[in-house]
């Protein structure tokens, strides 16, 4: 037994050696290993179920276990020919960063517990707000995630706009807007029936002329517009939403604006990313997702709004045993700020990985993104029976094969699956089933774009018909 749950300082040397060394050889031969497994659950769960054990093992048993178990059953997101969903390509410092959250547990809720983490996250808060081009009144928090960032930002507008009067009240967006948006809207108690999802035009964008009529037409039913939400890059097809546009008419029509860029803000640092953002700045609040584009470990997400002001008026509330962290008013409380208390140190990875790489780095990384995805819609355009549905933006490519039906495409998918080399996965633009790319990891090459492509098409001429 071990009923003080710690080792001495040479075995934690040991194991932490081991971890790092486990962690090194994954991430060196990455490249040669397959993308990943998804497992068959009637198989991996039941093998998992076992009593908790009341005697402990050995560390190495339990990595060993992890090792050959769980770690090969798992997509590896990071992988340079991850090519599906909005890759996940982190990086080596903000992993070692991570470490250094968890050993030092640090609570980075309030200014007595943790000013150290709340001076770097102001910091770092304060890079994102001038890279999005924000005012100085602007600030925010690190989150989990796009997620919880628009619930985030969405009760602020509820507070901000409607004094959380829900009656009536009318939110509108795309048909190509993220999920988590209608559920942030539901969790705010805004009914399904008064979200106005509005079709997306030829170049699948929130139309102004669309979004003017519905709002009139719905204030002339006595109902409650309050908020528009646009998209900073979207995850079906990269489109970035008229910002410009759309900012001007919620500021002449009383209305919030939120822009949900949890995957395309972050390449506001590069100079292509602000010129594809513009009207990004405009935003009464935006999302964005350092563990997409900004190539961090998960979690980490990020709110920011317009007027800081407005997140500690939707979100203070003082208990009696909160008084303490409330004595100074220069000290700043993170709690007060959103919905979390007890919240971790997510800053560091972010400040540990810009302070040691540099954001020239990072913008070359961002900037290959886009080189990747515009090679790839290059590549597919000179194969023979390959269709482009939605060309190169925000690195996001979506296409597919003349000669096949909807089903054959889904069975291109699960062979990649069942392959392991690549993944490639698909969604649905106006009706039709289609392949997507997503290219932002940054150790991506042109070499592994075309051996997946190449891998593709293969499967689809061995096939020979759309009955794949």
């Amino acid at each position: 037994m071990n009923p003080t749950l710690e080792f001495s300082p040479e075995r934690m040397r040991e194991i932490g050696y081991r971890v790092v060394d486990c962690l090194v050889e994954h991430l060196a031969t990455l490249p040669t290993q397959p993308v990943g497994a998804k497992a068959d659950p009637a198989v991996l769960i039941p093998a998992l179920q076992e009593p908790a054990p009341e005697q402990g093992a050995e560390f190495e048993t339990v990595l060993a276990q992890l090792q050959r178990d769980i770690f090969p059953n798992s997509m590896h997101v990071n992988h340079p020919r991850f090519l599906a969903y909005v890759p996940g390509p982190g990086n080596f410092i903000g992993a070692m960063a991570d470490t250094l959250i968890s050993g030092y547990n640090i609570f980075a809720g309030t200014w007595i517990s943790g000013s150290g983490p709340a001076a770097i996250e102001l910091a770092v808060l304060n890079w994102l707000r001038d890279a999005c081009g924000l005012p100085e009144s602007a600030g925010g928090l690190f989150v989990s995630g796009g997620s919880l960032a628009n619930l985030t930002a969405l009760a602020v507008a509820r507070h901000v706009t409607l004094d959380d009067r829900l009656d009536g009240a009318c939110v509108y967006f795309s048909d190509q807007a993220h999920s988590s948006l209608e559920k942030a809207l539901r969790l705010i108690g805004i009914p399904p029936a008064h979200f106005r999802k509005l079709p997306s035009d030829a170049a699948w964008r929130l139309p102004v002329a669309e979004l003017a009529a519905r709002v009139a037409e719905d204030r002339a039913a006595g109902l409650r517009p309050f908020c528009v939400i646009a998209s900073a890059g979207t995850t079906n097809t990269g489109a970035v939403d008229p910002l410009v546009e759309l900012s001007r008419f919620c500021r002449e029509h009383n209305l919030w604006f939120h822009v949900d860029g949890a995957y395309g803000a972050s390449s506001a640092i590069s100079s292509r990313g602000r010129e594809l953002l513009q009207g990004l700045e405009l935003a009464d609040s935006l999302s964005l997702d350092p563990h997409k584009w900004l190539f961090q470990p998960f979690e980490i997400g990020c709110v920011l709004v317009r007027d800081r002001s407005h997140l500690r008026e939707t979100f203070r509330i003082l208990p009696e045993y909160l008084k303490d962290t409330q004595l100074h008013s220069a000290e700043f409380n993170f709690t007060d700020y959103g919905p979390q208390l007890t919240r971790s140190f997510r800053a560091l990875k972010l400040w540990m990985s810009i302070k040691v790489f540099g954001m020239a780095s990072f913008r070359v990384a961002v900037e290959r993104g886009f080189q990747l995805g515009e090679f790839t819609e290059a590549r597919l355009r000179s194969m023979p029976g390959w269709e482009i549905v939605s060309p190169a933006q925000m690195a996001v490519v979506c296409f597919r094969h003349s000669s096949l039906d909807d089903a054959a495409h889904l069975r291109l998918v699960q062979a990649f699956l069942e392959d392991g080399f690549a993944l490639i996965t698909s969604t649905v633009l106006r009706g039709r089933t289609v392949l997507r790319t997503c290219t932002i990891n940054p150790r991506t090459t042109e070499a592994d774009i075309e051996a997946a492509l190449n891998r593709l098409d293969g499967l689809v001429r061995r096939s020979g018909s759309a009955q794949y």
